[in-house]
This record gives structure tokens, C-alpha cells and sequence, in this order.
């Protein structure tokens, strides 16, 4: 008996010290562009926004070390008040490992209208977030993505699986539409680059397919692909067709010019070596997405 209580206390033990929060954040803040300001302020700021990422429980899931998710966000400031009042624009990436490989595929590389990230922070005040409110842009923002980057995660290896994520990112966003900076609302600015935009696109039924798509992409296609090259490759060039499905029925869709700004040049280098038939249907069905782009061009042979 004494044995088998030193068995489970171990185990529990261990599972305490294995398991860890969701995300592998790694932040970087430029302050290039603001002179004659305290270094110290900017170094505290990446801290508290690493910690705030890293350490935020965002799921009732557990994850080991090795399933967390690698992010990461890049903050370039623009202005300072020298109070507690920052301006800068921010690009988030996010990516995701390949089964039996050392290769990571990127699930999001996304950056933000120019000078539109603007938050206050003051060094030494903890950073607050809850779900049901919103405390604070820079908290709010950054939740905002941290959920988008776990709700495509999940999408990768299940089908529609992310929705709970984008679901509390949408809830974000309803909180903070009263909130004086950008970023959040309907018809702001001159283009739908922003957090509502994204989130609706996201989960609005025309772009479903973008979803499934994910799935079919890494789970059903990158994951087989080190085994079996032709089969995983093969239901990659099917699966585009869902692409071209949903820019047929709704060709502005923020989430799929999202989806090519994060995916083009792994198409190109999944299909550069196809063979020539699979090589050439994928080249047009992405030629017609994106006409004017010449990221694809090396698939026309």
C-alpha cells in the first residue's frame, strides 16, 4: 500500500513539473524610432508581455513543455509620452510543428496596420485581463491574439476545432467596443486590416471551408508527408480547392488573404517538385486567387 502511494505521489509530482501553459512566446520590443527615453521601461515592457503570454492559463487543456505553441510578437514602437502612453505596430507569427520532422510550418504571419497598436503601461503595475471585460488595450489585444494563434492550432489537427478559441478571441472583441484606441470595430480606417474584421472572417460560414482546409492541409497532408510524400502532397493539391471554393463566393475574404500572406511560399516549395499535372492545377487554382502576385510563378514550369 505504502508503495503505491509513493507510485501516485511521484506521479503527481511529475505531471506538476511536465505539464505547462500553452504558449512558447518570445517578444521582442524596437524602440528605435523614440529618442531620449529610460531603456529600462522598454526592457520591463517586453518582460511583463513575455511573462503575461507565457504564463496566462488560456485553455482548461494541459499541455507538456513540447506541445506548447511557438509565437511570436514583434512590437515596433513609434512614440512614447514619457508617461504611460505607447504607439507602435504589431506583427504576430505563430507556428506549428510537422509530424516526424524538424520542420515547423508557419500558421500566422500577420501584422497590423501601421502606428495602430496603441496602449498605456506603466512599469511595476501587473498586467490584468478578464475574459468579461476590458481592463486594458495592451491586455486585451494581446489575448485577443493568443487566442487566434491556439484556434488555429487546434483547426490543424481537428476538424473546426479552434472554435472555442476564436470564439472568446470574438468576446474580446465585443468587450472593447467602447474603447477609445483602434482596432476594434466595424468601418474603422480605410481598409478591413483589424481585430474585428479578422475575427468575423474567421467564423463567418463562407470561410468554413478555410477551416477544413487547415485540417486537410497539416493534419491529412504536412503530417503524412514524410512518409508518404505523394499521398500527403496529393491531398494538399485536392484540399486547394477549398480555397478556390470560398474566393469564388467571396473573393474580399480577410481570412484567406491572411491564409496566403502565411502560407504562399510553403505552396511553393510543397509543389516545385509535383509532378507536372498536380504542379500546373495548383499554380492555376492559385494564380486565380491571387492574380496579381508573382509569389507563384516558379510553380509555372
Amino acid at each position: 500500500m505504502r508503495y503505491i502511494v509513493l507510485i501516485l505521489s511521484f506521479l503527481a509530482f511529475f505531471n506538476a513539473n511536465t505539464s505547462a501553459q500553452e504558449l512558447l512566446c518570445q517578444v521582442a520590443v524596437n524602440r528605435s524610432r523614440i529618442q531620449g527615453t529610460n531603456e529600462e521601461i522598454y526592457r520591463s515592457l517586453q518582460r511583463d508581455i513575455t511573462e503575461f503570454m507565457n504564463n496566462t492559463k488560456w485553455t482548461d487543456n494541459v499541455f507538456s513543455n513540447n506541445e506548447r505553441i511557438e509565437c511570436q510578437l514583434s512590437i515596433n514602437l513609434s512614440d512614447f509620452n514619457g508617461i504611460d502612453k505607447f504607439t507602435g505596430t504589431l506583427t504576430v507569427q505563430s507556428t506549428r510543428p510537422v509530424f516526424n520532422t524538424n520542420y515547423k510550418s508557419v500558421m500566422l504571419n500577420h501584422q497590423e496596420r501601421d502606428d495602430a497598436f496603441i496602449f498605456e503601461y506603466v512599469d511595476g503595475q501587473k498586467l490584468e485581463f478578464n475574459e468579461n471585460s476590458h481592463l486594458s488595450n495592451l491586455t486585451s489585444v494581446l489575448a485577443f491574439y493568443a487566442y487566434v494563434i491556439i484556434g488555429l492550432d487546434y483547426d490543424s489537427f481537428g476538424n473546426s476545432a479552434g472554435t472555442p478559441y476564436y470564439q472568446k478571441a470574438r468576446e474580446i472583441v465585443t468587450n472593447a467596443q467602447s474603447a477609445p484606441e483602434p482596432g476594434w470595430k466595424a468601418f474603422e480606417g480605410t481598409d478591413e486590416n483589424n481585430r474585428y474584421y479578422m475575427i468575423e472572417s474567421i467564423l463567418e460560414s463562407p470561410n468554413s471551408q478555410l477551416r477544413k482546409f487547415s485540417y486537410r492541409y497539416h493534419y491529412l497532408g504536412l503530417d503524412r508527408m514524410e512518409t508518404k510524400i505523394e499521398v500527403g502532397r496529393s491531398e494538399i493539391a485536392s484540399a486547394m480547392q477549398q480555397l478556390q471554393a470560398v474566393y469564388k463566393r467571396k473573393p474580399d475574404s480577410f481570412y484567406l488573404k491572411v491564409l496566403l500572406t502565411t502560407k504562399a511560399s510553403e505552396f511553393v516549395n510543397i509543389f516545385t517538385d509535383a509532378p507536372d499535372s498536380e504542379r500546373t492545377a495548383v499554380y492555376n487554382i492559385l494564380k486565380e486567387i491571387d492574380p496579381s502576385s508573382q509569389k507563384f510563378d516558379k510553380l509555372k514550369k
